[in-house]
């Protein structure tokens, strides 16, 4: 068993502020990540969001905040209603002159069921979808929109 945490690095054109609200705003957040009821960055809060399988089954994701350093890090609780397993998701953000480096770390995969649901491959599919395609386009969107207003 791969105990291993899931670690991914990106970096954006766009200034840590920018990164953190995307990370941290509900409204931002559905445009890039999940469409959660509510989210605060602040420890203990704790939020839920349903997500579809690959075969279109749907899990609910229970989380909760567990760290929060305004601009650096964001740090939560990730695991499924119903399903033996609790993992962490770790945002931290580094700023590179005018360039954010998000670096997200994803730990305890290896405690969820052996089934292909929980597979270590489907949680690097969709992180690097989310930090490398979805969350880039969203910033790279709303930073084209500033420059022109």
């Amino acid at each position: 068993m791969d105990n291993t945490p899931f670690v991914i690095e990106r970096t954006y054109n766009a200034p840590v502020e920018s990164v953190w609200k995307a990370l941290t705003d509900k409204n931002e957040m559905k445009q890039w990540y999940f469409d959660l009821a509510e989210f605060k960055p602040e420890v203990g809060f704790e939020f839920q969001f349903t997500a579809k399988g690959k075969d279109g089954k749907e899990f609910i994701h229970l989380c909760k905040v567990t760290d929060v350093v305004k601009g650096q890090k964001l740090s939560y609780s990730w695991r499924y209603k119903g399903y033996e397993g609790n993992s962490l998701v770790t945002f931290e953000l580094f700023k590179e002159g005018n360039q954010t480096r998000l670096k997200l770390t994803h730990a305890g995969l290896e405690t969820f069921p052996a089934s292909e649901d929980f597979a270590r491959k489907n949680f690097v599919e969709g992180w690097t979808y989310i930090t490398g395609t979805s969350l880039k386009q969203y910033l790279e969107k709303m930073l084209s929109q500033t420059v022109t207003t």
